[in-house]
């Protein structure tokens, strides 16, 4: 074989993700027995982590440790998502109906905390919270009155209010989000105006997109399967045009063709992806800003893509919820604890 053919195959071989090395995920000792479905990443040395019993875990040494900074008496509430921005500023959305819906910010690092938004509408259920960045970030309810509801903050966090629904078109008659991984609504990992959020439970799990901050929104049906506990549970953004989006039914974790898709054009047009995970997955994200590499996870294991979500291949058959990256870093979280970084 010559030296010029042997290289062309290895090259064929790195593009279509043959030969290169496994992924693994290196489990780390969270001291914790929560169920975490909340996680953030910042940077390979700090991320943070929310869950069941108001836990908020939080390391700044790569994960060799982690400590316990959750705001005091929220035992009884349950975060499912949280959005940080550094080692000292983070956002936790605890999730329910009516006043178990609440957000809590700290500004040093979780030694202490200050509620800054407590639902006060019955009919409302936060389910997870996004920011573009710094400062300006949302909140998505299940329908109230026939339409999802959006909070808005310009002040990272601090002041909420509840925005118009004029700009919101009508959900259908059972739609609603799920409050799964802290990923149901999500913004680009290169800042914009761009948000999406993730729908099951309907006649069509659907894509809503707003180029504007999150006031004016269309909604796109997507090919993936929709049912009373069936949906997209997850969306992730590369930038404004490159999407994926992965579910199933929890009810039937090792069951779910078609749950995972890909889209071009900013989440209008989705299609199923080509090889998809197969199992339920809750959780998805990109690597990085750039390039097609990808992970989605779920209660029965974790999948990797190389070319931009429309194939997927296993490579851990481990439990987690949760999966989030920065700067090339990545995290993963669910039940019991576990919590593990990207080998």
């Amino acid at each position: 074989m010559s030296i010029v053919l042997a290289m062309a195959l290895v090259t064929v071989a790195t593009v279509s993700g043959f030969g290169r090395a496994q992924p693994s995920w290196k489990l780390l000792d969270s001291g914790s027995t929560a169920r975490l479905r909340g996680l953030a990443a910042v940077s390979d040395r700090v991320a943070w982590a929310s869950g069941t019993e108001g836990t908020v875990l939080r390391t700044v040494d790569g994960g060799r440790t982690w400590r316990q900074v959750g705001p005091p008496d929220t035992t009884g509430l349950q975060f499912r998502d949280i959005e940080a921005f550094d080692a000292w500023h983070a956002v936790v959305l605890a999730i329910g109906e009516g006043e178990l819906s609440r957000v809590y910010v700290t500004d040093d690092g979780g030694k202490s905390w200050t509620e800054t938004f407590h639902n006060t509408d019955p009919a409302a259920f936060y389910d997870c919270v996004a920011f573009f960045d710094r400062r300006h970030g949302l909140a998505l309810s299940d329908p109230v009155d026939g339409r999802f509801r959006m909070l808005a903050t310009q002040d990272g966090g601090r002041h909420w209010a509840v925005q118009p629904t004029d700009g919101m078109p009508p959900a259908l008659a059972g739609e609603f989000a799920f409050a799964a991984s802290g990923t149901c609504l999500v913004t680009a990992k290169r800042p914009g105006p761009d948000a999406w959020f993730a729908t099951g439970g309907g006649a069509a799990a659907r894509v809503f997109h707003s180029d504007d901050f999150g006031r004016h929104w269309s909604a796109s049906a997507t090919p993936i399967p929709s049912g009373a506990t069936a949906g997209i549970y997850s969306l992730a953004f590369q930038n404004r045009r490159h999407g994926i989006a992965v579910g199933g039914d929890f009810t039937a974790p090792t069951s779910a063709p078609d749950a995972a898709a890909t889209s071009r054009d900013g989440g209008r047009a989705w299609t199923v992806a080509k090889a998809a995970p197969g199992e339920f997955r809750s959780g998805a994200a990109w690597r990085s800003s750039r390039g097609d590499i990808a992970y989605a996870v779920g209660p029965t294991g974790s999948d990797v893509s190389y070319d931009g979500g429309r194939t997927w291949k296993r490579f851990d058959t481990g439990s987690f919820d949760a999966v989030a990256c920065a700067d090339g870093a990545c995290w993963a979280s669910g039940e019991a604890g576990r919590i593990a970084r990207l080998r």
